[in-house]
């Protein structure tokens, strides 16, 4: 079997976790805060908020920027479920706009049509480690004086214009769930340079404390433990070969398959470093092709066969007319594309796909 996804958990992660145990020290302590420091830096924000997922870093950093009840969130309908989920938890709505059909990410055309007297920010999300169109979105939340949140939870790494994902936004947010480019197991962070809002994050994540015992807000247990971070150090480290891997198999997955009738390989926008968190292509027949890697033992994925605005959590939005969104659930199948994979399971893809097309 190749599997869909695979982390790579060496000795040095093992090492600096008995590190970390041995310590006593094993909830949030000093490794979680160098792990911050480092994340910080590789991103280029001053401030980086350690959380518990990447779930958990969304609803932190709606809240910091302010985001309440009656508010209204532009986001994308083609993504995890969490991130319009996060819009919900503060009370929030989120408001459904389309994607382009190339990149599969936000439409910023369409963000225009959406804003309204009650919009206070646009949540974007850069789909399958491909970076949104970051000149229009950030030209549209600075003339209509929106926040601006990046869920890169899918983009480690990944460039607009030589500048990384996680900084552009008033607050980003990031997931280390075992899948993506870099894990801790589970873990979130959240980036910003906006002191304001770092400061408020770290109290919504410490129970609304900045004393212990004296709560000043409503906040959460939203804290990553040291053990995690020291995990995730080490991650960092291996984050750049990584994603070289995982750029390289994506070069020859399309080299192999741009040909194939029936195949639409991924479009890479300009000024764009994708770091393909997935390899995501386009497919007419989906369900013959599932079936035949089924049997062959090739892992797949399908992210996302209901779009948000469809599920049933979001009922009230069913009269949406987000088309790409629709079509796009309808015909994406994403491959591995993992470091894990080497030339021979790149080439036995290829292989198997041909024959079926």
């Amino acid at each position: 079997m190749i599997p869909i996804a695979r982390p790579i958990i060496g000795k040095e992660e093992k090492n600096a976790v008995l590190e970390a145990m041995d310590s006593g020290i094993i909830a949030q302590g000093p490794k979680v805060k160098a792990f911050e420091d480092v994340f910080a830096d590789y991103i280029g924000v001053n401030h980086a908020i350690a959380t518990n997922n990447g779930t958990s870093a969304l609803h932190t950093a709606l809240l910091a920027c302010g985001i309440g009840k009656g508010d209204e969130v532009i986001t994308t309908p083609f993504t995890f479920i969490a991130s319009a989920n996060s819009i919900l938890y503060c009370s929030a709505r989120p408001v459904f706009s389309d994607i382009n059909r190339k990149t599969f990410n936000i439409n910023p055309e369409e963000i225009n049509e959406k804003i309204t007297r009650k919009t206070k920010a646009v949540l974007i999300v850069h789909l399958y480690g491909q970076a949104c169109n970051m000149k229009a979105i950030t030209e549209i939340c600075t003339d209509y004086n929106l926040k601006l949140i990046e869920d890169a939870c899918q983009a480690h790494g990944a460039e607009y214009m030589d500048i990384k994902t996680g900084s552009f936004g008033d607050a980003a947010c990031f997931s280390f769930y075992p899948t993506k480019n870099m894990t801790t197991g589970e873990g979130g962070m959240i980036t910003t340079s906006n002191a304001a809002i770092a400061e408020k994050a770290m109290v919504i994540r410490e129970h609304g404390s900045r004393v212990r015992y004296l709560h000043e807000v409503l906040g959460y247990n939203y804290r990553m433990t040291d053990i995690a971070a020291a995990i995730g150090i080490e991650q960092l480290k291996k984050l750049e070969g990584f994603n070289k891997k995982r750029i390289e198999n994506a070069v020859k997955l399309t080299r192999g398959l741009k040909d194939i009738e029936g195949i639409e390989t991924p479009f890479i926008a300009p000024d764009v470093r994708h770091v393909f968190h997935q390899y995501t292509l386009r497919v007419k027949n989906r369900e013959k092709v599932v079936k035949v890697m089924e049997k062959a033992g090739i892992g797949y994925g399908i992210y996302y066969l209901v779009p948000v605005h469809k599920q049933k959590l979001y009922i009230d939005y069913k009269d949406d007319k987000l088309p790409e969104a629709e079509e796009a659930s309808r015909e994406v199948l994403s491959l591995p594309v993992h470091p894990g994979i080497g030339e021979k399971e790149i080439d036995y893809i290829i292989t198997t796909l041909k024959e079926v097309l």
